[in-house]
């Protein structure tokens, strides 16, 4: 069995950084935290326990473990995040500030992972998103035999956690993954 997994790094970390404030008592709520904007600034992943929680210290062999973002002002911290076991791919953002290709680039690799690599009786893709434009490929993937697990805050889309063959609620691991 491999484990091939899909990371919209700006995604789970600006939605781990809301959990964090909500936490903190900084917000009542992850959803009052999205709209009032309120986020903790000083959360961070610890991408080794991460990856680890992600790709499995069981049995499973590791297929693939992709990681997707803007860079930060630091190239080091992509760096750092290699070093912990994640294949990396950046996209500048764009005039506006906003992440541009990075759904699109996930989409594509899982889909095109899946149907070059993945043995569907056996292996598992986990895409770490939240955003309900996955759903489509997830559908796809799905109804062609695969099993896709989505692992991502509470607040993920209904529609993705339906589409999926299992969910897995990162709120309960935020400890584990958290830097300390």
């Amino acid at each position: 069995m491999k484990i091939y997994t899909y990371v919209d790094n700006s995604n789970v970390y600006i939605e781990g950084c809301r959990f964090s404030a909500v936490k903190k008592g900084m917000s009542p709520s992850v959803h009052a935290a999205m709209n009032d904007g309120v986020v903790d600034h000083s959360w961070n992943i610890d991408y080794g326990r991460f990856h680890e929680f992600l790709c499995g210290a069981d049995k499973k062999e590791i297929g693939a473990a992709h990681l997707w973002g803007s860079p930060p002002p630091s190239d080091s911290f992509w760096s750092m995040v290699q070093s912990k076991g994640f294949q990396v791919e950046t996209f500048d953002k764009s005039l506006a500030g906003k992440e541009k290709k990075v759904d699109v680039a996930i989409a594509h690799r899982m889909t095109k992972d899946a149907y070059t690599l993945v043995d569907r009786r056996c292996d598992e893709l986990t895409l770490v998103s939240g955003d309900k434009d996955f759903v489509p490929v997830v559908d796809d993937l799905v109804q062609e035999g695969f099993k896709v697990i989505i692992a991502f805050w509470s607040n993920a889309a209904n529609e993705l956690k339906n589409s999926a063959t299992r969910y897995i609620c990162l709120d309960s691991y935020f400890d584990l993954i958290s830097a300390r």
